[in-house]
C-alpha cells in the first residue's frame, strides 16, 4: 500500500526538500541512539519516502482536530556516498519542523485561521507531550518547499555533481543531487559575496544569505542533499542549476541581457508548476 501511496503521490502537492546528512560523530550519544532506533532494516530512500507519504494521509485524515505529528513518525535516512565512505544521517524531524511552522502560524496575521485547525488546548497538549520525549537534535537538517524550488537551492549544485535519478512504472520520482557541505558552503558563499557587490537588493540575496547561515552551522563532514520530489516528473532533465548560474555568471560580468535570458528560461520553466498551487 505504501508503494502504491507513494507512487500515486503525483496528485498530491509537489514536495521538494533540501537536507543536511550529517555523521555519527556529530550526534551527541543520547542523539545518535535516537537516529539508530529509527532507522529500519532493509530501508532505503524510496521506502522511507513512502514512510513519509503515508505518515502525512494519515494525519490530514484523523478524526481528531489534531494534524500534529508525534514521534512516531519520526524517520531517518541513511546516507554512504560510496563503499568506504561512513554512514551519514538525516532525521526528517517533523515534530521539531511541525513546531517551528504552528508557532509561526500561531503568531502570525493567519493566527485566527490556525486556531481552528489546530487548537489551545490541542496545541498545549502537545508540547506538553513532548516535554518527556527524547529528540535528534535542536538544529533542523532539512528545509521543504512546495509547488517548486527556490532558485537560492540551485546555486548548491551543478550538473556534474553527484546525482541519483529514481524511476518507477515510466515516471521520475525524484532526483537527488548530492554535495559535501563545504562545498556547499563556499558555493552560497561566493555567490553571496559577488551578490553584495552587483545586486544586493534582489530577493535572491536575503535567501541566500540566510541559506549560507544555516549551511554554516553544519560539520564540515556532513552533505548537501537536494531532493526534487515529485516534481522531477515535470522538470527532469532539469537545466535550472545551469540557468542560476548563467544569469549569476552574467550579472557578474555586467551582461544584464543574458541575466534576464537566464531568468526567463527558469521562469518559463517555474511558472507554470506554481501556478498549480492555485488550480482546482
Amino acid at each position: 500500500m505504501r508503494s502504491g501511496l507513494y507512487l500515486g503521490g503525483v496528485q498530491l502537492p509537489f514536495v521538494s526538500s533540501l537536507r543536511i546528512y550529517l555523521p555519527r560523530e556529530a550526534y551527541t550519544p543520547e542523539q545518535f541512539g535516537y537516529l539508530r532506533q529509527r532507522v529500519e532494516p532493509e530501508q532505503n530512500a524510496v521506502s522511507v519516502d513512502a514512510q513519509e507519504l503515508a505518515d502525512s494521509l494519515g494525519r490530514v485524515s484523523r478524526p481528531s482536530a489534531n494534524p500534529l505529528p508525534t514521534p512516531a513518525v519520526d524517520r531517518v535516512r541513511v546516507l554512504q556516498m560510496d563503499e568506504d565512505a561512513p554512514l551519514l544521517y538525516a532525521p526528517n524531524q517533523v515534530v521539531a519542523r511541525s513546531i517551528a511552522a504552528t508557532t509561526e502560524l500561531l503568531s502570525g496575521p493567519l493566527a485566527q485561521l490556525a486556531k481552528l485547525v489546530v487548537p489551545d488546548t490541542e496545541w498545549d497538549r502537545h508540547l506538553e507531550r513532548l516535554e518527556t520525549v527524547p529528540g535528534p537534535g535542536t538544529s533542523l537538517q532539512t528545509r521543504v518547499s512546495t509547488w517548486g524550488i527556490p532558485f537560492s537551492w540551485f546555486t548548491l549544485v551543478y550538473a556534474n555533481d553527484r546525482m541519483e535519478v529514481v524511476e518507477a512504472n515510466g515516471r521520475v520520482l525524484t532526483v537527488r543531487i548530492q554535495v559535501p557541505v563545504p562545498v556547499a558552503v563556499e558555493r552560497s558563499g561566493r555567490t553571496l559575496k559577488m551578490l553584495a557587490e552587483m545586486a544586493p537588493d534582489l530577493d535572491l540575496f536575503e535567501e541566500l544569505d540566510e541559506l549560507h547561515g544555516w549551511l554554516d552551522g553544519f560539520d564540515d563532514g556532513g552533505v548537501v542533499e537536494l531532493d526534487y520530489g515529485p516534481v522531477a516528473n515535470r522538470v527532469h532533465p532539469d537545466e535550472s542549476p545551469a540557468d542560476v548560474h548563467a544569469g549569476l555568471q552574467s550579472l557578474a560580468e555586467g551582461d544584464l541581457t543574458g541575466a534576464a535570458a537566464a531568468y526567463r528560461r527558469l521562469a518559463n520553466r517555474w511558472i507554470p508548476i506554481r501556478q498549480l498551487a492555485r488550480a482546482n
